[in-house]
């Protein structure tokens, strides 16, 4: 069974299909694990700063037009100088993925520390000044992007290779 797409419930119907899913997935896979080196790197790294939140609060983020699946994202916003210049912060973690949570209570405890107008401790890495973080922790988002990208590429090597076989 297959759409116009050229693809099938049985994977991509040719080999070009095929390379290009498991490209897409190794990119993936390399994306999640950079990140969580670059996460870590910036909490070695970092140094404390004063930062005074401006917005607090919490986002629907809806899954694919297909998916009726709500996820939520905390949302915090906050300025701080570093070395002279202003910047405007909106990380939680040192991520560049966000963490998602299935429940909107959940995602309010992410950031219920935090109300606008306060002055809190964020961290900035000085290789990086304009991506400040609140946290000091590493987010399991990108660990979950890793996941999806091995799966994803082990379906698609086992597509490439039935399509190599059969090709």
């Amino acid at each position: 069974m297959s759409d116009s797409s050229g693809l099938s419930i049985n994977g991509p119907e040719t080999l070009r299909g095929s390379v290009a899913f498991l490209l897409v997935a190794l990119c993936i896979t390399g994306y999640g694990a950079f990140d969580y080196v670059q996460q870590s790197d910036s909490i070695r790294d970092s140094v404390e700063i004063e930062a005074t939140i401006t917005e607090v609060g919490v986002e629907s983020v809806s899954g694919s037009s297909s998916s009726t699946s709500v996820s939520y994202e905390p949302r915090v916003r906050f300025t701080y100088e570093y070395r002279g210049e202003s910047h405007t912060g909106t990380n939680l973690f040192p991520a560049d993925i966000p963490p998602n949570y299935d429940t909107r209570s959940a995602a309010q405890a992410a950031v219920q520390e935090y109300e606008t107008g306060q002055t809190v401790t964020a961290h900035v890495d000085p290789e990086e000044p304009g991506n400040a973080f609140l946290k000091k922790e590493t987010s399991t988002a990108p660990l979950i992007a890793v996941g999806i990208g091995v799966v994803l590429t082990l379906l698609g090597s086992a597509a490439t290779l039935k399509q190599y076989r059969s090709g």
